[in-house]
C-alpha cells in the first residue's frame, strides 16, 4: 500500500558540537517519504518557493517518491535555523522563516484522495483536519504535532485527534497534552481522545508504544557517531508507517516491528548531516541494523 503524507519542505541551517551546515534540504515531509520510499510507495503533498533546486527534486524521484501533490509558490521556501548542544535530545530554534508554508492549504490531487495509509506531519491541525476531509476512505491516519500547536491550537487539536488512529509525539509533548506528569498515565488520558495507538519519541532514550491492552518499549540504537539529530523523528514515523503500509498488517506483532524499523531508520539519519546518509543508504544495511537491534534486546526467560 501506498502512503500518503502532507508536511513541509525546508531548508535548514544546522549547528552541532560536531559541525554546521548552511541551507540543506530539510523539513518533515522530506524526511518521512526518504524513509518511508525504502518499504513502499509515498505521495507527497507539500509547497515549495521559486527558489527550491532541481537536485533536490530530482532526489526525492530518485526514491520514487510521487510530488504530484507538491506546490511550487511564490516566493522563497521554508527555513528553519538551530543548534544543537551536547544534549542533542533539543534543538534551540534560532530563526524560523515559514515564506511559502504560511500560507499552504493542501489540494490533494485525484490519487492521493484514494489514499489507504496518511500521516499527517507537524502542521497547523486546522490543516490536518482539511486534509482529512478530502481523503475518501482512510484505512490507518497517524499523525504528529508539537508543544507550539499543542498550546495555541488545543481545541482543533483535540478535533483532528478524534479523527486519528496513532499519534506519535515525544515525550515532552505528551505531557503536555495530557496535563500529567507520568507518562503512562498520560498514555491513557491521551487513547481517551481517539488514538488506538500513542508512540512516545524519547530520543536517545528510545520509544514506547501503548496501546489500551499493552506497552511495548525500544531502546535506541547505540551509536559511535551522532553528528545531527534533525529529522530523526520524521524518519522514524517514515520508517514506521512504511513498513506497516508494506505489509498491510496493523496486528500488534506488526506495530512492535514497524517500532524497531522506525528506530532503525532514525539512527541512521543521525549519522550524518541533513539526509546525506539516507541518500547512501541500500536495503541490506537496513535489514543487518534490524538484526543487530534484535539482538540489544533478546534474552533467555528464567531457567
Amino acid at each position: 500500500m501506498s502512503i500518503l503524507v502532507v508536511g513541509s519542505v525546508a531548508f535548514d541551517s544546522v549547528e552541532t558540537p560536531f559541525g554546521r551546515v548552511e541551507d540543506v534540504l530539510g523539513g518533515s515531509g522530506t524526511y518521512f517519504s526518504t524513509s518511508a520510499s525504502f518499504f513502499t510507495d509515498v505521495s507527497l503533498v507539500a509547497v515549495v518557493g521559486e527558489d527550491f533546486p532541481a537536485e533536490h527534486l530530482d532526489f526525492l524521484r530518485s526514491r520514487n517518491v510521487d510530488l504530484s501533490g507538491l506546490q511550487t509558490a511564490p516566493g522563497q521556501t521554508f527555513r528553519w535555523k538551530g543548534r544543537y548542544g551536547y544534549d542533542l535530545n533539543e534543538a534551540q530554534t534560532l530563526d524560523t522563516q515559514l515564506n511559502v508554508f504560511e500560507t499552504f492549504k493542501p489540494d490533494l490531487p485525484a490519487a492521493c484522495r484514494q489514499a489507504e495509509y496518511v500521516f499527517l506531519g507537524n502542521i497547523d491541525p486546522e490543516l490536518q483536519l482539511e486534509v482529512l476531509k478530502q481523503v475518501e476512505k482512510p484505512k490507518l491516519v497517524a499523525c504528529d504535532t508539537m508543544n507550539f500547536w499543542i498550546e495555541g491550537k488545543r481545541e482543533a487539536l483535540l478535533a483532528t485527534l478524534r479523527h486519528v488512529d496513532i499519534l506519535l509525539i515525544n515525550e515532552g509533548e505528551a505531557r503536555q497534552l495530557a496535563g500529567e506528569a507520568n507518562l503512562v498515565k498520560a498514555s491513557r488520558i491521551i487513547l481517551a481522545m481517539g488514538p488506538k495507538t500513542l508512540v512516545v519519541k524519547r530520543g536517545e532514550y528510545g520509544v514506547i508504544l501503548f496501546s489500551a491492552h499493552s506497552i511495548f518499549s525500544a531502546p535506541a540504537f547505540p551509536l559511535e557517531s551522532v553528528f545531527d539529530p534533525t529529522g530523526a523523528g520524521d524518519t522514524f514515523a517514515g520508517g514506521f508507517m512504511g513498513y506497516l503500509a508494506s505489509t498491510n498488517n496493523l496486528s500488534e506483532g506488526s506495530l512492535r516491528q514497524a517500532t524497531v524499523l522506525g528506530s532503525v531508520m532514525a539512527s541512521f539519519t543521525v549519522e550524518d548531516f541533513s539526509l546525506n546518509r539516507m541518500k547512501a543508504l541500500a536495503y541490506p544495511e537496513i535489514e543487518e541494523r534490524f538484526r543487530r537491534f534484535k539482538l540489544l534486546t533478546e534474552f533467555d526467560g528464567l531457567g
